[in-house]
C-alpha cells in the first residue's frame, strides 16, 4: 500500500489557521477556499467518548473555557466559543466532532486525521475514527497519523486499507522516528518531519522505503521553495494560500 496523492500537496495545519480559529469548520472551508488539498486535524475523545476536533488536551488556549479535554462532555465543549481569538470571524465558532467534519467536507477535500490521544494510547479512538472513515466509505480520502505508535498500529488493524502517517518529533528526540530502524520497526506510507531535520539524504531513503515525505510547520516563501526543491512530497501549513501561491508562481 501506498499514499498515492498527488505530489507536491498543501496540507491545511488545524486548517487554515493562520486566518481562522484552528480546528473548526470555518478553518476548513478557508482551507478549501484557499485551494488546499488536505486540511489537517487533531481528533481525541470527549469524557462521553465523542471524537472531537482540536489540539490540546485542555481547551484554555483556543477557547474561553478551562479544563481537560477528557474531563469534559460534548454538550459542555459545545457551550465554548473557539473563536475567542478572532474578533473578525461573525457570530460563535464551536469545538466539532470529527463526524461533522467528515459530513461537511468530504468530497471537497482530503483528510490527516491526527490521532492526538497521547495521554491515552489505550483509548477508543482509533477504533471510532476508523468505523467513522468506513462508514462514510472514505478509505481513499484519508491519511491518519500520530507521533504515537500504539494508535497508528490499533487503527490499521482496523482499516488496514487506509495510510498512515508517522510523525516525527523535532531534533535528537525524533532520531529514531527518522531513521531506517524506525521504518524497519513500524511500517507507514508517510513520514512527517520538522522542517530544519529535513535533509537530500533522509527524503532519498524515505522515497527508497516507499513512504512519502511531508514537511511541518511550513510558513515562509523560501522555506516552501528550499523544501520543494529537494523533493518533499507535501507542505504543512497554517498558510495554504502562500504556499499556493509560491507554488504557482514557480511554475
Amino acid at each position: 500500500m501506498s499514499l498515492e496523492w498527488r505530489s507536491p500537496m498543501i496540507i491545511a495545519h488545524r486548517g487554515a489557521s493562520a486566518h481562522a480559529p484552528e480546528n473548526t469548520l470555518s478553518a476548513f472551508e478557508l482551507a478549501i477556499h484557499e485551494k488546499a488539498d488536505v486540511i489537517e486535524m487533531d481528533a481525541k475523545l470527549s469524557a462521553d467518548e465523542q471524537v472531537v476536533i482540536i489540539h490540546d488536551q485542555t481547551v484554555d488556549r483556543t477557547t474561553d473555557g478551562s479544563g481537560k479535554i477528557k474531563d469534559l462532555p460534548l454538550a459542555a465543549l459545545r457551550k465554548l466559543n473557539a473563536s475567542v481569538h478572532f474578533p473578525n470571524i461573525l457570530g460563535k465558532e464551536y469545538i466539532p466532532t470529527l463526524e461533522e467534519v467528515i459530513e461537511t467536507f468530504h468530497g471537497k477535500i482530503r483528510f490527516n486525521i491526527e490521532l492526538s490521544n497521547y495521554t491515552s494510547p489505550f483509548d477508543a479512538l482509533p477504533v471510532k475514527v476508523a468505523t467513522l472513515i468506513d462508514y462514510y466509505g472514505i478509505l481513499n480520502q484519508v491519511l491518519v497519523s500520530s507521533f504515537h505508535p500504539i494508535p497508528l498500529m490499533r487503527f490499521h488493524r482496523f482499516l488496514p486499507s487506509v495510510p498512515i502517517g508517522f510523525l516525527a518529533k523535532r531534533g535528537f528526540t525524533g532520531v529514531l522516528s527518522r531513521s531506517r530502524f524506525g521504518r524497519f520497526l513500524f511500517s507507514y506510507q508517510a513520514l512527517h518531519i520538522e522542517k530544519s531535520d529535513i535533509s537530500p539524504k533522509l527524503i532519498l531513503s524515505t522515497h527508497r522505503s516507499g513512504s512519502r515525505v511531508l514537511a511541518y510547520t511550513v510558513n515562509e516563501s523560501q522555506e516552501i521553495k528550499k523544501l520543494i526543491s529537494l523533493g518533499v512530497d507535501g507542505i504543512i501549513t497554517d498558510n495554504p494560500i502562500l504556499a499556493r501561491q509560491t507554488l504557482e508562481s514557480d511554475r
